[in-house]
């Protein structure tokens, strides 16, 4: 979960959106994936997907927290977060076909009743639509499912400016 604060001391996120292809296909996701052999850990998954999806190189990232496992709800993954204070590049390396773009909502918009919303949604796991929690961001872009389960819970915390970012 990388954190930067930007030339007005806005406190922003960093989000990807995931190229057409895959079942997440367009959504918006925290940069990672999955562990891989190699990895040493799984803080080196983190750090080598993330350079990877966006090319932000490990030396700019300075982990601030493990944060609680959370298990996904269609996919069976356990997702293993951590929270990071980032500088970030002067422009993003995008992995091409994995994903499309980078987004930096303000963590202040993040946590603003005003931009949630219920909507009917479909994905692979669950072709009927169901009615899930969202927020909605810049360019009409979605944030729901566990990436919104992961941020939520963290938004206050962050506005009162715990773990120093």
């Amino acid at each position: 979960m990388p954190l930067f604060r930007d030339d007005e001391d806005e406190l922003r996120l960093v989000l990807v959106v995931r190229g057409a292809l895959g079942r997440h296909g367009h959504q918006l996701s925290l940069p990672g994936g999955k562990h891989e052999p190699g990895d040493a850990s799984l803080l080196e998954t983190a750090l080598r997907e993330t350079e990877e999806e966006i090319g932000l190189a490990r030396d700019k990232v300075e982990v601030i927290a493990a944060l609680p496992p959370i298990d996904t709800r269609t996919t069976g993954f356990r997702v293993h977060p951590y929270l990071a204070r980032i500088r970030p590049p002067e422009s993003w390396r995008l992995a091409q076909g994995e994903i499309s773009a980078v987004i930096t909502p303000r963590v202040r918009t993040l946590a603003d009743p005003s931009q949630r919303r219920e909507q009917l949604l479909s994905s692979p796991s669950w072709p009927e639509p169901r009615r899930v929690p969202c927020l909605e961001l810049e360019d009409g872009h979605l944030l729901w499912g566990l990436t919104l389960r992961l941020i939520e819970p963290l938004l206050p915390q962050l506005l009162r400016g715990a773990f120093a970012v």
